[in-house]
Order: structure tokens, then sequence, then C-alpha cells
């Protein structure tokens, strides 16, 4: 696995080991490191989609919205390092601040409908600081295809719409959400979970089975009551939103009968931990 630090040095590489780009394909995994099974799940479908396999691993400041959080995001470099040579990585780009911002980017993105529910309403400027570094990212590596998860499913749909909107020429694939074996959505976030923390963060997707089996039985105001309840029966959960949406502008449903696709999302602070998941209803 080759790493680079700087914009020159993998613009080079790239541009040396693929002349030309219809004969070589580059899969392209953005990450902020603190790698779980999620992320090598991304790294491998790209590997084995793609003949070069790129991931970069940046803290992105500007999409944190609260300071604290930015501080405790966990950074593991030589753990993930093992974990990318062990799904084969050809290229890590691990950039610092300064590199991917010499000077402030004050771009400002309108992603109109989709960023002013649930993430884009509870984390102000989150999804605009998301776009100016993918977009930063995909102007450096050039990749064809692009692979995100979709527990970050809003994430997904803001960068499909910003790909759209700036006739980027890349690929986006979104995948499956990747769970513990007792449900728990992987997220770097986890291994900030205390021992008594974790072992109820299960209830979490639990809970979003169950209003899955019963959705029929209710309107999608009282399912969202119900899930609603069910979480601050835990003392341990704080729920912060449960919202039912449709699956492409993410607009909330007011009726079964009222979208094709319908999904339902819920963002849950365990102690001071803030997590998020979803689950298809219809």
């Amino acid at each position: 696995m080759l790493t680079f630090t700087t914009i020159t040095a993998i613009r080079a590489f790239l541009a040396k080991v693929s002349d030309n780009r219809q004969q070589k394909t580059i899969g392209f995994v953005p990450t902020m490191g603190a790698l779980h099974e999620g992320h090598l799940e991304l790294m491998r479908r790209a590997k084995q989609e793609n003949d070069l396999l790129v991931v970069s691993i940046f803290v992105n400041p500007i999409q944190f919205n609260n300071k604290e959080d930015l501080e405790k995001y966990p950074r593991m470099p030589e753990t993930d390092s093992a974990l990318l040579s062990s799904v084969g990585c050809d290229v890590l780009f691990a950039p610092g601040v300064s590199e991917m911002y010499p000077e402030p980017d004050k771009q400002l993105y309108d992603f109109g409908l989709l960023a002013g529910v649930m993430e884009g309403k509870s984390r102000p400027g989150h999804f605009n600081g998301v776009a100016i570094v993918v977009r930063k990212l995909f102007e450096i590596i050039e990749p064809h295809k692009a692979y995100f998860g979709e527990k970050d499913f809003q994430q997904l749909a803001i960068i499909q719409q910003l790909v759209k909107m700036l006739k980027m020429p890349v690929d986006i694939i979104p995948c499956r959400i990747v769970r513990e074996a007792d449900g728990l959505a992987m997220s770097s976030r986890n291994m900030r979970l205390s021992i008594e923390e974790r072992a109820v963060a299960p209830s979490i997707y639990d809970t979003l089975k169950k209003a899955v089996d019963i959705a029929a039985q209710h309107t999608p105001a009282s399912l969202k009551q119900w899930v609603m309840e069910e979480f601050t029966k835990q003392p341990l959960f704080s729920p912060e939103y449960v919202e039912i949406a449709e699956d492409r502008l993410l607009q909330p449903v007011i009726s079964w009968n009222s979208s094709v696709g319908t999904m339902m999302f819920v963002a849950v602070f365990l102690g001071k931990v803030r997590l998020i998941d979803n689950i298809r209803i219809f």
C-alpha cells in the first residue's frame, strides 16, 4: 500500500498509473478513519469492482458543528493502516487540514428540501462541510466509482445530488448497512460507548424492526410516537428525532399511501454519544 499526504504527490501517481483512464478504473472510499467492518465492506466491494482501490482518511473539521465531537473523534492510524492492508488497499491518501484547506473554503451549496430535515435540521452547516470535502476529494482522486454506506442515508442522498449538480463523472455506489452480531449499526462512534451503554445500544435496531412489524396497525404519526416512547423507556437513551420519510428527498410521510418508498430514521443520544440508524418500512 502506498501512502500519500499531499495533493500534488497523489495526483502525480494516479496520472502515471492511469494514463488511459478508460482502461484502469479507480474505486474510492472516503473515510475519517477509526475504521471498522462497515468501512472494510465498502473497500472489499470497491476492490472487487475496480482495478485500483484508493482510500482517504481525513477528519474533516468543517463538517463538525460540535467542537467537542471533533476533538473526541477517534484517531488510530496504526490500526487503520493494518486494516487497510488486510483488504488490499492500493493507495491511502491521508492529508492534513492545512493540505486540504490552505485557505478557508467558503463555497455554499443549496440542497433544497433535502438539507432541511433530520441531520440537516439538527446539525446546521454539516452537509455543506461534507459537500465541500467530498467535492475536493473527487477532484483530487478522480474516481470512476465512489462507495458510501446507507447508514448515513441522508449524507448519501446529498452526495448523489452534489454529483448531479456539478456534473461530476463519478458513479456513487450505495452499500448496505453493516451491523454487529447483535444488530447495532457499525460506527466509529460505537467505541466511545461505555460497557453499560454498549449493552443497551442494540435496542435501537430492535425497536426499528418492531416498528416495521406493527406499521400496518398505525398511522405514520402514531408509529413515530410509539418509537419515541420506546426510546424514552430506556433511561440511558435521549432520542433526538424519529422521522418517517420518503426515500428520495426524505420529506415527511403523512400517509402510508403518499409515497412509493418509505423509511424510518432515528437519532439517539446514548450517554454523550450520538447514534443514527434507519430501516425501510415499505
